[in-house]
């Protein structure tokens, strides 16, 4: 799944190619985005702009209108010139938003929907999440206190709990936590507040770090994280993807385990870290 670094990247790319620009041609493959833009065309609209809200991306039209999509495990926005070759073939287009300069594919996206602008702050969804990491008015204390809320939840699960904090995922969990010296399976309530802010801390430092310093081709929104701060791309992380490599701190074997309710893989360090 994108993490929230991902997606802010593929709003601001977004952003940049399509604001202020009229729609010319918009196209989906879900029936309820059709029967609105008949309703409402965007055709006679103009994108106002696009951002992120945690994993959740937000395109917004001078109508009122407020496409959201959620990209899940498989899905991608990508940028394209007109007439431009897609890189993805036509069988995975969900929706197309097109102005005269870019066209704006979105491939295998599995939740979308349109949201009236004035009811965005009540939508369940959106209201539900957690400060998000990559905001200017990112809430650390309330972060802190969402996570303190979850005591008997090991501290891996309630990193990845949109609902705590938005933004980190699957890659960040495990980084973050071994940057801070924590093992994934402690329960958050047997931390002390100074760990929990480190986490916190960390986890915002290194998704700043990587929106600002990774910036992604008009074609797409992938990059290359990095976490650890060398500039060889095979040491970009230092743990995640790495089971049974020699930890990049100490040289003890990464190891790997799936637990919790969907069985995410989580890596860690037994020596920095601690036996699970």
């Amino acid at each position: 799944m994108p993490e929230g670094d991902t997606i802010f990247r593929a709003a601001r790319t977004l952003h940049r190619a399509l604001a202020g620009k009229p729609v010319v041609r918009f196209e989906s493959m879900f029936p309820a985005l059709t029967r609105v833009h008949v309703d409402t065309p965007l055709t006679t609209q103009t994108v106002e702009s696009v951002s992120s809200s945690g994993k959740h991306l937000l395109m917004r039209f001078s109508g009122g209108l407020v496409l959201r999509t959620h990209m899940r495990m498989n899905g991608s926005w990508h940028i394209y010139r007109p007439h431009e070759t897609w890189q993805r073939p036509r069988r995975d287009m969900r929706i197309v938003v097109a102005t005269a300069d870019f066209v704006a594919v979105g491939f295998n996206i599995p939740v979308a929907e349109f949201i009236r602008a004035r009811e965005l702050t009540r939508h369940e969804e959106l209201r539900r999440l957690g400060p998000d990491l990559l905001t200017d008015a990112f809430d650390e204390d309330e972060a802190l206190r969402r996570i303190q809320a979850r005591p008997a939840e090991p501290i891996a699960e309630v990193l990845i709990n949109q609902r705590v904090v938005a933004g980190i995922g699957n890659v960040y969990k495990s980084e973050v936590l071994f940057a801070c010296r924590i093992n994934p399976f402690v329960k958050a309530g047997d931390l002390e507040i100074d760990a929990l802010r480190c986490l916190i801390t960390t986890a915002r430092r290194l998704l700043l770090v990587n929106v600002h310093t990774s910036l992604a081709p008009m074609t797409t929104y992938s990059g290359y994280r990095r976490t650890t701060g060398r500039d060889n791309p095979s040491e970009r992380l230092w743990v995640y993807g790495r089971a049974g490599h020699p930890c990049r701190r100490c040289g003890t074997e990464v190891k790997i385990d799936k637990r919790g309710t969907d069985a995410r893989l989580t890596y860690w360090c037994p020596k920095c870290q601690g036996e699970g």
